[in-house]
């Protein structure tokens, strides 16, 4: 009796100890990673959401063995920075900076951490890497998703054929925006069009910049931007009462009111990412793997939007877009707006 009772007073009193080398091993096993994007739109979180999905389709599932936390700059290279600080003291595994400034801000404060950028248009630009064409060594890859601005030229010139004169919100603060708009410099002449710039510093600055188009322009292009698409209602605003075609990269846009996007499925390019960083957490040096970019475009368009801006989408367009948007036109939007005061 007395041994059984040694025995199991032994018993209770390791028991705390076991837990405690279970708890550490379970700790252990736990991946960290760390996501932050420059600001909330429906692009840049369905890549998000892209990354976490490839994550848990192989094994890294957030509650089961991987911390996952996510914070937004809303918009702010400010805040941007103190998110990357803030990062950096957790000492995750993995960081992810979604679009240009975000993934800035974790190169500079998060050093020594493996660094995976997503839905940044020109990294060599933005000296995150040194090249696309291998991989760079360091602590830094990514995926980048430059458009394809001479298709998109293209594209407006066949919704408005008479056009001759581009407008071209952005913010000039962003390298990325910098880089896509000299690109439209670059290609607009090559099918007509000169360039006429509009710069909208803050999301509360792109309604004035897309009224500064006014009587200008014959037709409005949005890059991949995120200051203007964070407030693309502004631009459609103005664009439907001014009857100026709006055509953009982004394609949620279309969703929005631009009549035409042919862009990239940000869903799939946040999957992509994500296998980037399962490869890291995996043991791969973030430095040994090659940089990609995304070569599939997807091509959306809006009929009503058009109506509502003053043109009439062409049936070939029409026939070949992955998705064709049916949203109320003006009229019907007035009409229930009628509707809901009586």
């Amino acid at each position: 009796m007395n041994f059984t009772r040694r025995s199991l007073l032994s018993l209770l009193v390791s028991i705390p100890v076991i837990l405690t080398v279970i708890s550490d091993i379970a700790i252990a096993a736990e991946k960290h990673v760390a996501i932050t994007q420059i600001v909330e739109h429906p692009a840049l979180d369905a890549c998000r959401n892209g990354v976490k999905d490839e994550l848990a389709e192989q094994g890294f599932v957030e509650g089961k063995n991987l911390k996952w936390s996510f914070e937004s700059a809303q918009g702010s290279p400010a805040t941007a920075a103190q998110i990357a600080k803030k990062f950096a003291g957790e000492s995750p595994d993995v960081v992810v900076g979604i679009a240009t400034p975000s993934a800035q801000a974790l190169a500079s404060s998060a050093r020594g951490i493996p660094l995976v950028f997503s839905a940044v248009t020109d990294p060599v630009g933005a000296k995150l890497i040194k090249s696309m064409d291998q991989a760079n060594g360091g602590n830094t890859t990514g995926v980048s998703d430059l458009s394809p601005i001479d298709s998109h030229m293209a594209l407006v010139k066949l919704i408005v054929p008479a056009a001759t004169r581009l407008g071209v919100i952005f913010n000039p603060g962003e390298s990325n925006s910098a880089t896509l708009v000299e690109l439209v410099k670059k290609h607009a002449p090559n099918h007509g069009m000169t360039v006429v710039e509009a710069g909208a510093p803050k999301s509360s600055d792109v309604l004035a910049a897309a009224r500064s188009l006014i009587d200008k322009v014959d037709a409005i292009y949005v890059p991949t931007d995120n200051t203007v698409v964070s407030a693309f209602e502004a631009v459609v605003k103005v664009a439907t009462e001014s009857k100026i075609p709006v055509i953009a990269a982004d394609t949620d846009t279309v969703k929005r009111g631009a009549i035409a996007a042919q862009g990239f499925n940000y869903y799939d390019l946040g999957r992509q990412t994500g296998k980037m960083v399962v490869a890291i957490l995996n043991g791969k040096k973030a430095g040994d793997i090659q940089p990609e970019g995304v070569s599939k475009t997807e091509l959306y368009v809006n009929p009503e939007a058009a109506k509502d801006m003053g043109v009439t989408l062409p049936e070939e367009i029409i026939k070949s877009a992955k998705e064709v948007v049916k949203t109320m036109t003006k009229s019907e939007r007035e009409a229930a707006e009628a509707a809901k005061s009586n």
